[in-house]
């Protein structure tokens, strides 16, 4: 687990092609290692992703076993405490870029099917695998690998490793997950960076252009201010909050816990609701004029912005990109020069039904691992699988990652609790064998 996280798979950075390639290639050939047969990778115009398979379990279910191998960048490199790319164990945690997205719990996978089949010679099911490379870009080329493989990658149910448990003190299952959109926006006010006293006053200033964009996407409610941006969004039924009502959930606490301030949230909307399955509009980064030290009295003449919008259930991507695109164009000054770039693909949000035979084992599993049934919780994130499976196989997704939901993903010092590998392999251990009696008599796929 330590040697796959050393590798630095940023999949958003062209120089890290090369450590990308090398995390695919480690882990086919460690697939190989454990048992798993037919190991290749599959290029569809992207980063590589890893396939295997372990069919010898006629009549017996088979489940789609899914992870990424690819991270997010480290930066701040200066907030980290050890480097980003070499694992640090401090107080039964290992700190590294991509430990608990996605390389600590896709390795607990791999390591409870590697001890079943070490003591047992067998699995109760079928398992492929699908490792991907380019889940923090997008699965820009997943649509075309589930389309051009289908045949090879058809299973009863993916089970992804990909995930997170709500807190450490809460036996939960992931059963949705917010869709994804992306854009970037330069507005450009002259050819070059101009001299603040001879042209300040006379030439518009595209850093303050670019803030009166930014801030006319949400009103004074907090809410996101683009028309048509909430179009086909289904709101919350009484399933979803009977479920949020069910989380003994400490909003001081949880805001205290990472320093941040109460008011937020957008008015009306309760909190757990509005970070598991309410769009948002997020502003990732803005760029623009002179940032080095003192003063330099400029002007800048360009400035950008990276958009992400979290999606919810019902909302599409391209609809939403399109609406965020429109109102920026309706909110350009006349002596502004506008230029927008979308993100390739995105996702739409996903949910799980209630009563899919392989929650219900899931939850058996946790009933037996923890004492107690699992309550259902939202992934504010994006698991761009899960809903294209779905659109191309026909397939749902059940989550089951222990990492925890406060592990610092896409954060300085992200970590994976040396507890959650433990829990995670008896879990996957338990989850086998109840995943073949859920489908018993149906045959598999």
């Amino acid at each position: 687990m330590l040697a796959l996280m050393r590798i630095p798979s940023v999949s958003t950075d062209p120089a890290c092609a090369g450590a990308v390639a090398e995390a695919a290639a480690f882990l086919r050939d460690h697939v190989t290692r454990i048992g798993l047969q037919g190991a290749r990778l599959i290029e569809e115009g992207g980063n590589p992703a890893v396939y295997a398979e372990w069919l010898g379990a006629p009549g017996a279910p088979t489940i789609l076993v899914y992870g990424h191998y690819d991270v997010q960048p480290p930066d701040p490199l200066d907030l980290w405490r050890s480097p980003p790319f070499e694992p640090t164990i401090r107080d039964g945690r290992v700190y590294c870029r991509g430990a608990s997205d996605d390389k600590g719990p896709l390795w607990t996978a791999l390591a409870a099917i590697e001890a079943v089949l070490a003591t047992e010679g067998r699995l109760p099911v079928n398992v492929r695998l699908l490792l991907e490379g380019e889940e923090e870009v997008g699965s820009r080329s997943l649509a075309t690998i589930l389309q051009r493989h289908a045949a090879l990658l058809r299973a009863d149910v993916l089970i992804s490793a990909d995930g997170s448990r709500w807190r450490p003190d809460l036996v939960s299952v992931n059963t949705n997950s917010r869709g994804l959109c992306a854009l970037e926006f330069t507005v450009e006010t002259a050819n070059e960076d101009l001299h603040s006293g001879r042209y300040g006053g006379a030439v518009a200033n595209a850093a303050t252009v670019l803030c009166q964009m930014v801030a006319s996407l949400h009103d004074a409610d907090r809410r996101v201010a683009v028309a048509g941006f909430f179009e086909g969004l289904r709101p919350p039924g009484p399933q979803d909050r009977a479920a949020i009502a069910a989380i003994d959930f400490d909003e001081a606490g949880f805001l205290g816990e990472i320093g941040a301030l109460p008011g937020a949230v957008e008015r009306g909307v309760n909190m757990l609701e509005a970070m598991w399955l309410r769009p948002t509009l997020e502003i990732n980064g803005i760029t623009s004029g002179y940032s080095g030290p003192g003063t330099k009295t400029v002007l800048p003449h360009t400035a950008s912005a990276k958009i992400t919008c979290r999606l919810g259930i019902g909302q599409d991507p391209q609809v939403v990109a399109a609406a965020v695109e429109r109102h920026l164009q309706a909110q350009c000054p006349p002596y502004a020069r506008l230029t927008v770039r979308r993100g390739a693909g995105g996702a739409r949000a996903y949910a799980l039904p209630d009563d899919h035979p392989a929650l219900l084992a899931v939850e058996r599993m946790m009933l037996a691992l923890h004492g107690e049934r699992p309550l259902h919780v939202g992934v504010g994130g994006t698991l761009p699988i899960s809903s294209l499976i779905k659109e191309h196989l026909g397939m749902e997704t059940v989550m089951v990652s222990y990492a925890i939901s406060d592990s610092g993903v896409h954060a300085p010092n992200e970590f994976f609790r040396l507890s959650s590998f433990d829990e995670g392999m008896a879990a996957w251990t338990l989850l086998l064998p109840e995943l073949a009696a859920a489908y018993a008599g149906e045959g598999g796929a």
